[in-house]
């Protein structure tokens, strides 16, 4: 017995019948129009399809017109776009349309069979949530994983839960510390990949010479050091959501490779001659401005547009006014909690005085704040003076700072406890101990961390990680 049942909308006789017969061949049912008109009509009479494929030009119309006018008939079944090469940027416009996924024409069988396999089990999922429970309502306090109700983060909800049954991919952006993985996670989450595997990688973080593998994977023998065959991050995530984090920091000649990807649903191994087809839905992420970076060319403008089907801009927290203090009390309650310790919720005062700090570290900056005040008050009341104690009011001033790299200029006019900000520190010394100054100041703003570093000094964090390891050489050989 057929699992599932396929509209096919193609006018060229023999695409429809190929496209029909790989289906059959695994246990899809399939129902043939040549028109548009031939569609509306099957999908009027029928409530049993489980997706459908439109081409984008057929006799009576446009593909692109038909998905906006009948889109009570799309909203209860996944379309699925079939596109010539030359015609990508409509086929994106199609899944803005809300087209749950489109392929390029010749229609590889595996591809086509994985994608009707995908779009029917949304189908399936839907069906079976009809009856289940309602989830949390976006009114209330949390959603997925985030925390808050201000109309900002009400607009977020809604976008999430509009996007999580698609297929389309997913754009994130937001400043440094609002909220981009939650977001990746809470999409994954909230649609029908969500019992799949969800994978997050991070292009900044991962050396350029290793990213191709740690994405696509590879072949034992392929290149120094791969002692055995290695599964990438997109065969990990099939079936599931890859999310690649820090996107703009990708490679301009991975960006083409990663683009390929996307158009075909195919991939290849490193030191592979066969590629392999997966199933995966891609949600990006980045703290710059992606368009940006495409006018100044760090970023292919193909690959961007692919990418930014449903573009999501994450809010600033010092931009949701009240979540601020939702988010303080939550997370000194589960802080307190793990230091066994019993703390009050914030008093007005500190409430005021909480939401009208600048937060440029956003959600992550307040919740290192609340550990803190976890660790270091016994309770139950927190210091009234806790932001200006901690992180020294909303403009944070200039202070003195120890070089954590070990190579970082020591001699009495270059003395660590010497204010950077002071410009007479600089006189005398090399642009290498500048650069290594600057470096560790960025460092220390960032507690420690080289990827924050990278993003504050507008560099990508592998080219830290290679700065900090030559200085370290030059010490230990010194």
């Amino acid at each position: 017995m057929p699992h599932h049942k396929i509209l096919i909308v193609e006018d060229i006789a023999s695409l429809s019948i190929a496209y029909a017969g790989h289906l059959e061949t695994a246990s899809f049912e399939c129902v043939i129009a040549d028109n548009l008109a031939d569609a509306s009509a099957q999908l009027k009479q029928h409530s049993d399809f489980s997706a459908v494929l439109l081409d984008l030009q057929l006799p009576d119309g446009n593909g692109l017109d038909w998905l906006q006018n009948e889109k009570k008939l799309i909203d209860r079944v996944p379309v699925i776009v079939a596109t010539a090469d030359g015609s990508i940027n409509r086929a994106i416009d199609a899944m803005r349309l809300g087209a749950y996924d489109y392929m390029v024409k010749p229609l590889s069988p595996a591809r086509l069979v994985t994608a009707m396999q995908g779009a029917s089990e949304v189908t399936k999922q839907a069906a079976a949530a009809i009856d289940a429970p309602p989830k949390a309502s976006s009114n209330s306090k949390s959603f997925a994983g985030f925390i808050g109700e201000s109309q900002a983060m009400q607009d977020i909800y809604k976008q999430i839960q509009n996007v999580a049954q698609s297929k389309a991919t997913v754009f994130i952006t937001g400043e440094s510390g609002t909220g981009k993985e939650v977001c990746a996670e809470a999409i994954h989450q909230s649609g029908p990949r969500a019992k799949k595997p969800f994978i997050a990688i991070n292009c900044g973080a991962i050396p350029e010479d290793l990213m191709e593998s740690e994405l696509f994977g590879h072949l034992k023998g392929s290149f120094t050091g791969a002692i055995s065959d290695r599964q990438g991050a997109v065969q990990a995530a099939h079936g599931g959501t890859l999310f690649l984090d820090e996107i703009c920091e990708m490679e301009l000649k991975l960006q083409v490779k990663l683009l390929r990807f996307l158009q075909t649903g195919t991939v290849q191994r490193v030191g592979a001659t066969q590629p392999e087809t997966v199933d995966v839905r891609i949600v990006c992420a980045t703290n710059r401005n992606p368009t940006l970076e495409v006018a100044q060319g760090r970023f292919r403008e193909d690959l961007y547009y692919r990418l930014a089907v449903v573009p999501i801009d994450l809010p600033a927290l010092r931009e949701r006014g009240s979540d601020i203090t939702l988010l303080a009390n939550s997370f000194l309650g589960k802080f307190g909690e793990e230091e066994n310790k019993q703390f009050d919720a914030l008093t007005a005062d500190l409430s005021r005085s909480f939401e009208s700090h600048n937060w440029p570290g956003n959600v992550r900056e307040l919740q290192n704040l609340m550990r803190r005040a976890a660790v270091m008050f016994e309770g139950p009341m927190i210091s009234p003076h806790i932001i200006s104690e901690f992180v020294g009011g909303t403009a944070e001033p200039s202070r003195s700072i120890d070089i954590p790299i070990s190579s970082a200029p020591t001699s009495a006019e270059t003395a660590p406890s010497a204010p950077l900000a002071d410009a007479s520190i600089l006189d005398g010394l090399t642009l290498n101990q500048v650069e290594q100054l600057v470096v560790a100041r960025a460092v220390e703003k960032c507690n420690g961390s080289l990827t924050k570093a990278a993003k504050i000094l507008g560099v990508s964090p592998s080219t830290l990680y290679r700065k900090k390891e030559k200085w370290d050489a030059e010490q230990s050989a010194a």
